[in-house]
């Protein structure tokens, strides 16, 4: 009868060892012991939905390097830098984490490029010659804008912004700045405002 009510008990005691090892929030016995596979439950209708879902995602994050890829190019060929080179598997990998990555990096590098763009090497000496030669949207020919370009001068060094907006008047005084420092660093220096560069003291 203790030999019947020991094996009943040493049974119980397994089955009910065997039941917490079946619960799932419940840890295995000993090391090595592998919990049970879980079976996914993921529809056809719901995977084809999480992949459109994904498709979408990446599109956005496309569109946005895209944004700030161009900003920066902009800045760039305003100031007659070479573009950074760019490579077009950001678009094509399926990694959202290095999609990220790459929209922070050209994030940053607009932001570079316009913070040195709005600040041109010779920044004062144009604001002082702008002062002594007219205002930046002066139509008047044959001189144009705030720095009082014409049109060969225009056609040499800013013939993108000439052929995109026109005369000089209807540039930004950035843009007509960055064209004067072209010119300054083709190796005219002042030469083209003799008599305000003399006023200014550039010369």
């Amino acid at each position: 009868m203790r030999s019947t009510l020991l094996f009943v008990a040493a049974s119980g005691a397994l089955a009910l060892g065997t039941a917490t090892l079946a619960r799932p929030d419940a840890a295995p016995a000993e090391e090595g012991v592998a919990p049970a596979p879980v079976e996914t439950t993921e529809s056809a209708e719901e995977t084809a939905e999480r992949v459109l879902a994904a498709r979408r995602i990446a599109a956005r994050q496309a569109k946005r390097i895209d944004r700030y890829r161009l900003q920066t190019w902009r800045w760039q060929r305003l100031m007659g830098r070479p573009r950074t080179p760019s490579s077009v598997g950001a678009r094509r990998l399926a990694s959202p984490a290095y999609q990220r990555w790459v929209v922070r990096l050209w994030q940053r590098r607009a932001s570079a490029a316009r913070r040195q763009a709005h600040n041109p090497p010779r920044r004062a000496a144009w604001m002082c010659i702008h002062r002594h030669e007219g205002p930046w949207n002066d139509p008047n020919a044959p001189y144009y804008g705030g720095l009082q370009m014409d049109l060969h001068f225009q056609r040499l060094y800013g013939p993108e912004l000439l052929r995109r907006k026109g005369t000089a008047d209807n540039w930004s005084p950035l843009e007509q700045m960055w064209v004067a420092e072209r010119a300054y660093r083709s190796g005219r220096g002042f030469s083209p405002w003799p008599n305000t560069a003399r006023v200014c003291g550039l010369a």
